[in-house]
């Protein structure tokens, strides 16, 4: 099936949308995030729970009930990866007839009101990829650490270099994808390397390199904590290097 007839499908009908939220020990700030929905906004979401604790588990089980939408839960008995969350979340929602996913963090960093900002140029056949951008006019950003600010500042600057493709936002990860783009032979999200934050960047760049029509929305980005160590589950080091690898690698030739 080529891109131009599945999106030939996709305005013949009223899209469904799916979000996909990976979680690990955050079962407070989930369901807060579950709470903001808004009703009508999606049709259902999976929660890809790694670890899943029985105290928080009943948490999230109650929060998704209140919140009048379809929550489907995936649980895995260990720490998969943010990657594999992704992927079993968007592959759920392949499986299950929707056509649009949106992926945000179940910390509280990413805003469910603003959701339709993201859905609406693919449902209006726009583009197949949206990515939030917290420095387009319109986005903001709050309680960012410093070192955070730099590097989000800069690393687009170099994937606008490499890609010639303008980026003001790569590391956000409040983005919104049609779905027809996991069915493109080029994209195999299924690789061991992919399985931590690096298959984020992997579907950014196969996008970028794939000819699909991307776009950039403003969005809020608000980090729930201001002290050290306390805004992010990114490791140094380890996780940068999942971060910063896939654009060089892919680059190269050295990964597909």
């Amino acid at each position: 099936m080529t891109a131009q007839t599945s999106m030939l499908r996709l305005t013949q009908k009223t899209p469904r949308i799916g979000v996909v939220i990976p979680v690990y020990g955050d079962g407070q700030s989930v369901c807060w995030v579950l709470s903001r929905f808004r009703p009508g906004s999606v049709n259902s979401i999976c929660l890809v729970v790694d670890v899943p604790v029985r105290r928080v588990m009943d948490e999230i089980r109650e929060a998704s009930r209140q919140s009048g939408f379809t929550v489907h839960i995936i649980k895995n008995q260990h720490r998969t990866g943010v990657g594999s969350s992704i992927r079993q979340g968007l592959e759920y929602l392949a499986g299950t007839g929707h056509d649009i996913a949106v992926v945000m963090a179940g910390n509280g960093k990413d805003d469910p009101a603003e959701i339709r900002r993201l859905i609406e140029p693919v449902a209006r056949n726009e583009c197949e990829y949206v990515q939030g951008s917290r420095y387009l006019p319109g986005g903001k950003k709050s309680r960012m650490p410093f070192s955070r600010i730099v590097f989000n500042r800069l690393y687009p600057i170099i994937w606008t270099l490499l890609t010639q493709k303008r980026c003001t936002d790569v590391t956000n990860g409040f983005r919104c994808y049609s779905l027809h783009i996991l069915g493109d032979r080029r994209v195999n999200l299924y690789q061991d390397w992919l399985n931590g934050y690096s298959l984020e960047y992997y579907l950014h760049y196969k996008a970028l390199a794939l000819g699909y029509r991307v776009k950039e929305v403003p969005v809020s980005k608000t980090y729930p904590f201001g002290h050290r160590g306390g805004y992010s589950k990114i490791q140094p080091l380890r996780d940068w290097w999942a971060i910063v690898s896939p654009l060089a690698l892919l680059l190269l030739g050295v990964r597909g």
